[in-house]
Parts: structure tokens; C-alpha cells; sequence
């Protein structure tokens, strides 16, 4: 699938991750109503990976947005 594909997906809650990574990363997800000190965050990216810490900010890049193997996960 392509991101356009995935986008809404991810805005449903749902995992999903690029068939072509072979390392650490197991998925992203969005985070779409995250507070900090009650004030409101705008909806961003996190990865999953198997690091420590195991989840950092993702941003796609322009290859990730180009992509047409990004895939659900469970």
C-alpha cells in the first residue's frame, strides 16, 4: 500500500510498518490526543523498534511518503 493509503488507517488507530525495513522498527502509529501540562499536542508519529527506549518520533521521509510496501500490522 501506499502512505495516502495508510494515512487513514493510522488516523483509525491501526499499526502499520514498510515490508522493506529490516532492522529494529516493528511499527508506527499516530498519537492523536496527547496533552502535556493540559495543554494540547498536535497529532504526531511514534515508532516502534526493539531499542531501548523503544519508542521514538517518526517522520517520514520522502522515500517512506513514495513507498508502496507499507503494510498493517497486529
Amino acid at each position: 500500500m501506499s502512505f495516502n493509503e495508510v494515512l487513514p488507517l493510522l488516523a483509525a488507530g491501526k499499526k502499520v510498518i514498510r515490508s522493506g525495513w529490516e532492522g529494529s522498527e516493528q511499527y508506527i502509529f499516530l498519537v492523536n490526543d496527547a496533552t502535556y501540562h493540559g495543554e494540547a499536542i498536535n497529532p504526531y508519529f511514534l515508532i516502534k523498534t526493539d531499542e531501548v527506549p523503544s519508542l521514538s518520533m517518526f517522520q517520514p521521509t520522502s522515500c517512506d511518503l513514495l513507498a508502496t510496501d507499507w503494510q498493517v500490522v497486529e
